[in-house]
């Protein structure tokens, strides 16, 4: 099928992204005891990738659901503005509509952006796919990993350190790739005064409200400093 072909050589790249991640994922959750079917479960089913790497320290040290319900929409709000720009195009592909909002993460959105589509390729098929391909991608990394943390005899002390790694990649990205540093002194602003406030158990949540808020408030000046990104 043409559309397959064309579905994996654009999302290749990804492939070895979320299989490195989905490992440190299903490693860090056999870690915490649970078993490999259901690992892979919340990763099929789940799909929210840093958001899984936060919820393995969450679920550890006994937060409620409701605190995961509200990290879970803050860390994956921007989904939101992702999906206003697909909406006509994936209404229209029936029954497919409900699983492209599920798939929509940074990278798929990144590739169905971009992407050139060949002549008298299936657009919605194609699309399909690469929403398809990137979801089993983390699927399978997220199955190796579980596979390797409950079969394979290794000291895993520290492996919990990779979701702070890759937080710390995003961050010093995000510091390099923007010229308004604003959201990111007034994210560590934030933190280091609800933790200093309320302890490392609760100054997640207030952390993120606040941020959320004031950052709505400053849209206005960050703006105006990234000004145009062409210039």
């Amino acid at each position: 099928m043409r559309e397959f072909h064309f579905a994996l050589k654009n999302t290749l790249p990804i492939f070895f992204t979320y299989l490195f991640i989905g490992i440190a994922f299903g490693i860090l959750m056999s870690d915490a005891g649970y078993s490999v079917p259901l690992i892979t479960a919340s990763s099929f089913f789940i799909f929210a990738g840093s958001m899984q790497l936060v919820m393995v320290p969450m679920m550890t040290s006994g937060a409620s659901l409701l605190s995961l319900a509200l990290m879970a929409f803050f860390i994956n709000a921007r989904h939101i503005f992702y999906g206003i720009g697909f909406i006509e195009k994936f209404s229209r592909m029936g029954w497919r509509y409900p699983y492209m909002i599920l798939t929509l993460t940074d990278e798929t959105y990144s590739v169905l952006c971009s992407v050139q589509y060949e002549e008298d390729l299936d657009e919605d098929t194609a699309a399909f796919l690469i929403a398809l391909l990137d979801h089993m991608y983390w699927v399978f990394g997220s199955f190796i990993g579980a596979c390797a943390g409950q079969f394979l005899q290794f000291d895993m002390r520290g492996i919990e350190f990779s979701a702070t790694a890759f937080f710390l990649v995003v961050v010093v990205n995000q510091w390099q790739q923007y010229r308004s540093k604003l959201p990111f002194l007034t994210a560590a602003v934030c933190a280091l005064g609800f933790y200093l406030l309320l302890g490392k158990e609760y100054f997640l949540i207030p952390t993120m409200i606040t941020c959320l808020a004031a950052l709505i408030l400053l849209r206005k000046p960050i703006e105006a400093k990234e000004g145009n990104r062409n210039e």
